[in-house]
């Protein structure tokens, strides 16, 4: 068995580490000049994976890119993508949107009508037709587009987020400070892995082999390796296999990206009754908030707060998860997002 926790090296030593982000080809992509009628001119990269009828959105929360959505890319797009359409979009200042966007003062609602720009771009404009789901930064953007475009949404799915960021009430003032400090602040690769784990993951999930569901040989639309796809050790090396690989990609995770999106997230605020027009108007059985107990970058107090605004026809605390479900529980979470989207397009068939 190798040290634990991996590091940077023990990870790039793994046989695993070359096919880390898996080849998962889209069946439509693109770049869009988008918010030059705002006045917030941004290229926003998106990529459509799979052809089926039900049309979905999972938006990227702070730090994330597509890759880091290739769980359930992989489930929703390849595996099914005869019954879904995915569309994934890297958010402006990251990733495939990085290129020639500088660095301004942005927000989730910005961000929220930059994906509406890129469903309109590819026609996605029908009534009741966008299964829309997001988890931290992703989920403040979600309410965003909830509430900019209401009568679009067939389900909306909200994992690991907020209205309104607050500090744990069991944090002092000093601590609060200092943790939205570490955040932003640079700090060695090495360093930054170490604290994004801390707080997104659990101890026990980082330690656990690496089980996750693979692509094979047959999986349409990905390219598999002779000799298929490796594992690591553990989850938390396949972490960090994933977090160097997305930052080989020169220009794709800046400083500055990274930077805008936190500001956004820290400023993000939907008072109560603008949290009640968006249950109103989309439809509280279309809505699901889920959070997790063990969640240390956005405290549970924080999705309990949500699901009392909300009153989401579905709703779940739940115990010994982390900040991030699409990693942790992907074979669990995977089936609950489509439970999800074929409650709405039922629903929808109903009304």
């Amino acid at each position: 068995m190798s040290p634990y926790p991996p590091t940077i090296a023990q990870a790039k030593a793994s046989p695993a580490f070359p096919a880390a982000l898996w080849d998962l080809q889209p069946s439509q992509s693109g770049i869009l000049a988008a918010g030059a009628s705002r006045r917030s001119p941004a290229n926003v990269s998106w990529e459509i994976h799979g052809d089926g009828p039900i049309k979905v959105i999972l938006i990227c929360g702070l730090g994330l890119v597509k890759a880091d959505l290739q769980n359930q890319t992989l489930f929703l797009g390849h595996t099914h993508g005869d019954k879904y359409s995915l569309l994934l979009v890297d958010n402006r200042g990251t990733g495939g949107s990085a290129a020639g966007t500088h660095f301004h003062r942005t927000s989730t609602s910005a961000m929220a009508h930059d994906i509406l720009e890129v469903a309109d771009h590819i026609g996605w404009t029908g009534h009741r037709q966008l299964h829309v789901g997001g988890g931290s930064m992703g989920g403040m953007i979600a309410q965003e587009l909830a509430l900019a475009a209401p009568t679009r949404i067939c389900s909306l799915s909200l994992w690991s987020t907020t209205a309104r960021y607050e500090r744990s009430p069991r944090a002092s003032w000093l601590q609060g400070i200092w943790e939205s400090l570490q955040m932003v602040l640079p700090k060695p690769l090495e360093e930054e892995i170490r604290h994004f784990a801390r707080i997104a993951y659990t101890p026990e999930w980082l330690a656990a082999p690496d089980d996750v569901e693979l692509p094979e040989a047959d999986t349409p639309r990905c390219s598999v390796p002779p000799g298929g796809i490796g594992r690591f050790e553990n989850n938390y090396e396949r972490f960090v296999a994933v977090e160097v690989q997305k930052r080989q990609v020169a220009g794709s995770l800046t400083f500055s990206g990274f930077v805008m999106h936190a500001v956004a997230a820290a400023t993000h605020h939907k008072s109560p009754e603008q949290l009640r027009k968006l249950a109103d108007e989309v439809g509280r059985e279309r809505i699901m908030v889920l959070h997790g107990v063990q969640d240390q970058a956005m405290p549970v107090e924080l999705g309990k707060k949500l699901i009392e605004a909300i009153r989401p026809g579905t709703s779940s605390i739940v115990d010994g998860l982390g900040h991030a479900p699409i990693h942790e529980r992907p074979r669990w979470f995977n089936d609950l997002l489509a439970e999800r989207f074929e409650a709405g397009e039922k629903d929808k068939l109903r009304s």
